[in-house]
């Protein structure tokens, strides 16, 4: 007999709907194929083998479907897998942020746009976004096969074809570069960057990843699982400050196109260099947002290169 568990995720958003634990009977009567993955734990709570990856991306077909509206999400073997009750949080931080240039409100509606830098093969952010504030995106990648996905995702749900549209970074050195156009006005942009600094290192880290699920089977389990990810979805040579000083560099030739550039930043060492890049560009206004998803801690580290008063011009 399985046990009732309201216990809520404080740590995440106050409007973030994941905030109690998943109810698996809602999200089978949405998703049925779901149905073969879901188990009782020893503690008598039903859930998932989070190491399995097709489970894991079940769930979070099941998520979309029940809370989203988003009909035959999929991604591809080995592309990352993420977290929607993750992601959603940093669609409602940035919401927040927006909220202090929009006298305290929240500006909702297809007039704001986002640009999200590395949407991966999952369009996760434009999909959240879209769907909780009907924001509309450009998301970008230099995948391919991502790009492409994400096609698919959005020919799939109508209502996507309006609010997101894709575009293919042909020059990996390159982050704004070839992307923002001299006509393009963007609210915000966002990113959830490549933080390995090689492929070895990326390895390891999911290793310790597969370690914490405490696996049955631990040395025959394989680096991939749903910690899967292709080589610009994982690490870039420096790792993630190198791929943010220098989006910081290319922000600076588009100061009057955006109203708040955004990034994750996974690693809290990292922050000071950042700071200190931030410093030298001289960004206005730089803010640094505290996220947390169980025992991970991350951080938004935003920055804005006009003044409070011409912010405010930017809903006007």
């Amino acid at each position: 007999m399985k046990a009732a568990d309201n216990s809520e995720k404080n740590n995440l958003h106050l409007r973030n709907l994941h905030r109690s634990r998943y109810d698996f009977e809602l999200l089978i009567s949405n998703c049925p194929e779901l149905k073969p993955f879901v188990s009782i734990n020893k503690y008598a709570i039903e859930t998932i083998d989070f190491s399995n990856p097709i489970a894991v991306k079940t769930l979070n077909r099941a998520l979309l479907q029940t809370y989203y509206e988003i009909q035959n999400w999929d991604i591809p073997k080995n592309y990352l897998c993420p977290p929607i009750p993750g992601r959603a949080d940093y669609i409602h931080y940035l919401a927040d942020l927006l909220s202090e240039s929009n006298n305290g409100n929240i500006p909702v509606g297809s007039s704001v746009s986002g640009l999200d830098i590395g949407t991966g093969a999952n369009c996760i952010y434009p999909i959240l976004g879209s769907a909780i504030y009907d924001w509309s995106f450009v998301a970008t990648d230099i995948d391919k096969k991502a790009i492409e996905n994400c096609s698919k995702i959005i020919e799939a749900n109508p209502k996507l074809i309006e609010a997101i549209s894709l575009q293919q970074q042909t020059e990996s050195r390159f982050i704004f570069k070839n992307i923002i156009t001299p006509e393009d006005r963007f609210t915000f942009t966002m990113c959830n960057p490549p933080f390995h600094a090689s492929a070895e290192e990326a390895n390891k880290s999911t290793l310790r990843k597969i370690s914490s699920l405490n696996l049955k089977d631990k040395k025959n389990a394989k680096p991939v699982l749903n910690f899967g990810g292709q080589h610009a979805e994982l690490w870039c040579n420096g790792g993630e400050i190198s791929f943010i000083t220098q989006m910081i560099y290319e922000s600076v030739k588009y100061i009057s196109q955006c109203l708040w550039f955004t990034t994750l930043v996974s690693k809290k060492e990292n922050l000071s260099a950042i700071y200190k890049t931030l410093k030298k560009v001289n960004a206005l206004e730089i803010r640094t947002i505290d996220m947390a998803q169980g025992q991970k801690n991350s951080r938004i580290v935003a920055w804005s290169f006009l003044k409070p008063t011409d912010q405010e011009k930017w809903f006007i």
